[in-house]
């Protein structure tokens, strides 16, 4: 009977706070009865990513990125805050190596360091672990797909940018990131094995 007693306690008390509970509901221009469509709702979600509290206006370039540091060194990389994220993969070589370059299939020995564009942090960082990271299987490699398509080409020698937007990341979030944030890579190829 004590038994009883609890659940039935237990399940007042949980619909209590259920409806107690916040509505997750937001206010509309649509009206009553009318459902969103899909680009609607991706405006609206949108309105809660990182980059919307970003500069607006035109999309940054490359060269909008500031990058100091030789190969091999550790990069310090400034975002600017007078243009958008940009939607579209960047992938520029900063300095050039000679040797082998990196195809589909290849292996890339990497060294890098990612900041988040929507508050500027380091995220994660190989030169200050002091070792690289082999990204095998080039193209196919179960990595985000903004590296298996940016890192296409670079050879062993090269420090390349990657500015790579959200679809081509980690989309609604992973990995320490949050929802649909832009990120800034500065990669060194340190060895390329050809496939």
């Amino acid at each position: 009977m004590r038994r009883v007693g609890k659940i039935i306690v237990v399940t007042a008390a949980a619909a209590a706070l259920g409806a107690c509970s916040p509505n997750n509901e937001e206010p509309s221009d649509l009206p009553p009865g009318t459902d969103p469509t899909p680009s609607q709702q991706a405006s609206a979600s949108a309105s809660t990513s990182p980059s919307s509290s970003q500069a607006q206006g035109p999309a940054c370039k490359a060269e909008d990125i500031e990058v100091t540091g030789d190969f091999g060194q550790e990069p310090e990389i400034t975002i600017p805050d007078d243009c958008a994220p940009p939607q579209e993969l960047i992938s520029e070589d900063l300095s050039e190596g000679d040797g082998p370059e990196a195809t589909e299939g290849s292996t890339v020995e990497v060294n890098y360091k990612l900041k988040t564009w929507s508050d500027g942090e380091v995220k994660d960082n190989s030169f200050e672990r002091g070792e690289t990271f082999p990204l095998e299987n080039l193209g196919q490699s179960p990595v985000i797909d903004g590296w298996n398509q940016g890192l296409i080409g670079i050879t062993e020698g090269s420090r390349r940018l990657l500015v790579i937007p959200p679809d081509l990341a980690y989309g609604e979030g992973g990995q320490g990131i949050a929802a649909n944030e832009t990120l800034v890579f500065v990669v060194d190829a340190v060895k390329v094995t050809p496939a």
